[in-house]
């Protein structure tokens, strides 16, 4: 577990990498998941876990299950609410004064894509506008330490119709973005986070740039050999690309 320490606490210039990866690894079996199966089973050991022991790291890794859940059952009713169930236990965790530092670029992240989720549920468009405006601060603050308030901002945006276009814009930008700094620093990113930033770039830049798009995506697939992440969309799109 994380020990919290006032070093936590400090301005977010302070915050090293080192601190955000050994919180990373508290949270990434809760975080970017597609297999519905596993969704489920970690909602109940969450859940379960956050009503013996309510720590904030707990609460934390709960907004972002619910974030998980809400994101892969967008058409099942049973699940419905589940995205402001997100992004409400997860602003509680963004005002605790006590919240550790290094948490904070997941949790605002995620809060900011559950927000977007509230936005497709409730049709209520300037919620997506809130929602990008809090993706813009965590990327302010915290991207170059943390992969997640770019990736969490790209990977809403891809999925965006066109005439959101000057919001779409910011997928091209953050998954190169991502790309560029894990160029840099081999350790920027996990290898689930480089599977679906590699798709993603392919799928934004695979008609103008064909032969990148196809080596990105040979290296989504490498990263994934058991289809935890971008592996099978990759797939498919090398396919499509090929034709």
């Amino acid at each position: 577990m994380v020990t919290m320490n006032n070093n936590l606490y400090a301005q977010s210039a302070t915050l090293s990498r080192e601190q955000v990866k050994i919180m990373e690894h508290q949270l990434d079996d809760v975080m970017e998941l597609i297999d519905t199966a596993v969704v489920k089973r970690k909602l109940a050991e969450v859940e379960r876990a956050c009503a013996t022991t309510p720590s904030i790291l707990n609460k934390a890794r709960l907004g972002i299950i619910y974030h998980e859940t809400a994101l892969n059952f967008l058409a099942d009713t049973t699940y419905k609410g589940f995205s402001k169930k997100s992004y409400d236990i997860l602003t509680e965790v963004v005002n605790m004064p006590e919240a550790p530092l290094a948490l904070l670029p997941f949790v605002k992240s995620y809060r900011a894509s559950a927000l977007s989720l509230m936005s497709g549920e409730t049709k209520k468009l300037a919620l997506l506008g809130d929602a990008f405006e809090l993706f813009a601060d965590a990327v302010k603050t915290y991207s170059t330490v943390c992969y997640a308030p770019e990736f969490m901002r790209g990977s809403v945006a891809e999925n965006l119709p066109w005439i959101f276009f000057k919001k779409k814009r910011f997928a091209k930008l953050d998954f190169q973005s991502i790309i560029d700094k894990q160029t840099y620093d081999a350790d920027f990113a996990n290898w689930k986070i480089m599977s679906f930033t590699y798709w993603a770039w392919a799928k934004q830049f695979g008609k103008k740039h064909r032969t990148l798009a196809i080596q990105y995506l040979d290296k989504a697939i490498q990263l994934d050999p058991n289809y935890q992440a971008g592996r099978k969309r990759a797939e498919e799109l090398k396919e499509a690309l090929r034709r």
